[in-house]
């Protein structure tokens, strides 16, 4: 079997990147079979799937070159290799009461959809604590009402999972700074309204209050500023105004929830998620699916 690679190079757009790196490979003796590039707002993302069946240098000694080569062009450099089965990444999940959207990432998990294991979920009440040890995965909770408390609750517990992402399932807290920046872009949230619409708390009411015929939900990095971080998904639904209760439209939502939310878990765990100037931009996503390896 061939021992195929991943090569991805991100950055600003510049003159001479592929023939850069192209020229590096071969003088690896590395062949190129298939290459997909593209340049969005100014932004160049580049990946190639490459055999390496006749390498010439060390691994390592691949991997440095083309750190170097990224480090004298200004772009990021990254090798995949795809010699063994997918590396599953590990993934915390946050919940309050609601149980859809961690019910949709147990049921993903369990079709084989979800390529990542859910390794804890952490919760500020008791309440699925069922659901989660169902299906075999550890819960813990702490009460939020003492917020420094739960705070050190939430930081201990991560750090003793070691998660690579963490995932808000309708999880009702704010998170502090300190959580959030142990966590850069590794932590995604779900938000009941096409935000930068109906932020905060109640969006569905609001929605429904105001009469718009139409509303959604947003999947999102976490940062600082309250459901302000970098959009990755969104998907809508439509409200028959004088026709839907308010229950009517908060079923609607909580199903789109679920499924937006699992989507944009996939996409992040898959490596397709690329934040550059407060926006998400997707790598190109038709390579099969890779072991990490050295970067």
């Amino acid at each position: 079997m061939r021992n195929r690679a991943v090569v991805s190079v991100i950055g600003r757009d510049q003159k001479g990147v592929v023939a850069r790196v192209s020229t590096y490979l071969a003088s690896c003796n590395i062949n190129i079979e298939d290459i997909e590039q593209r340049v969005m707002e100014g932004l160049f993302i580049m990946t190639m799937l490459v055999d390496l069946s006749d390498l010439s240098i060390t691994l390592d000694e691949l991997v440095m070159g083309l750190r170097r080569i990224g480090e004298e062009i200004n772009m990021e450099t990254t090798l995949r290799l795809a010699g063994g089965p997918p590396e599953r990444k590990r993934v915390a999940v946050l919940v309050t009461k609601e149980p859809h959207c961690l019910a949709q990432l147990v049921q993903d998990r369990d079709a084989g959809v979800l390529n990542g294991d859910l390794v804890v979920v952490l919760a500020n009440h008791p309440d699925l604590e069922p659901l989660a040890r169902e299906h075999g995965i550890p819960f813990a909770w702490a009460p939020s009402s003492d917020k420094a408390a739960h705070e050190e609750f939430l930081l201990a517990r991560l750090a003793e999972h070691k998660p690579d992402l963490v995932v808000l399932a309708r999880y009702m807290q704010v998170l502090t700074k300190r959580v959030i920046d142990r966590y850069p872009f590794r932590i995604i949230n779900i938000h009941p309204s096409l935000l930068p619409y109906h932020p905060g708390s109640n969006a569905y009411k609001q929605a429904w209050e105001e009469g718009v015929r139409v509303s959604g939900c947003t999947a999102h990095f976490v940062t600082e500023q309250l459901d302000a971080g970098p959009v990755i998904l969104q998907d809508v639904f439509h409200i028959r105004v004088g026709e839907d209760a308010l229950e009517d439209v908060k079923a609607r939502g909580r199903a789109l929830e679920a499924k937006v939310l699992s989507q944009a878990v996939q996409l992040s765990l898959n490596d397709q998620l690329v934040v550059k100037d407060k926006k998400v931009i997707f790598r190109p996503g038709r390579f099969p699916r890779v072991a990490a390896g050295a970067s």
